[in-house]
């Protein structure tokens, strides 16, 4: 598996996400930078908790002109649900057959569980950050925020 780390070109893809439409990592070159947290599962207790403080700070994300991407390998509609659920106000992308997940180098806890990484992806698709805690769910977006505070 392929191990990023930070100053890596982030690489692209393309997966459809909780409103249906198609979202590439490209579209956001040059424009915005990126946030994507890549999270084990849809309604879990602590996802659930990840998705939250993601989007008690999406405006200041906004703010640092950052875009949030959530990945787990759920389908569309359980996206669907999950966000409405939550009223997340991003995307959620839709990795069913984890190739986005292992295209980031991101493995699972003991081989059963995935585990929960983010990254913190500069306009250019520079890795500027990479955050990994399977138990501190709303530290990710701390962690990104500080991230895009930082004039690294």
């Amino acid at each position: 598996m392929i191990k990023l780390e930070i100053g890596n070109r982030a690489p692209d893809f393309t997966l459809q996400s909780n409103t249906g439409e198609k979202i590439s990592l490209s579209q956001f070159l040059g424009k915005k930078k990126v946030v994507i947290f890549f999270y084990p599962m849809d309604e879990s207790p602590v996802c659930s908790r990840e998705a939250e403080a993601f989007k008690s700070k999406y405006e200041t994300f906004k703010e640092l002109g950052a875009e949030v991407l959530g990945i787990s390998s759920q389908s569309v509609e359980s996206h669907k649900s999950f966000s409405n659920h939550y009223d997340l106000p991003y995307f959620l992308l839709s990795d069913l057959d984890n190739c986005v997940r292992k295209l980031y180098g991101v493995s699972s806890t003991l081989g059963i569980l995935p585990k929960r990484v983010t990254f913190v992806i500069d306009k250019e698709a520079i890795i500027k950050c990479i955050f990994s805690s399977q138990l501190q769910p709303a530290k990710h977006a701390e962690q990104a925020l500080l991230a895009l505070k930082s004039k690294n």
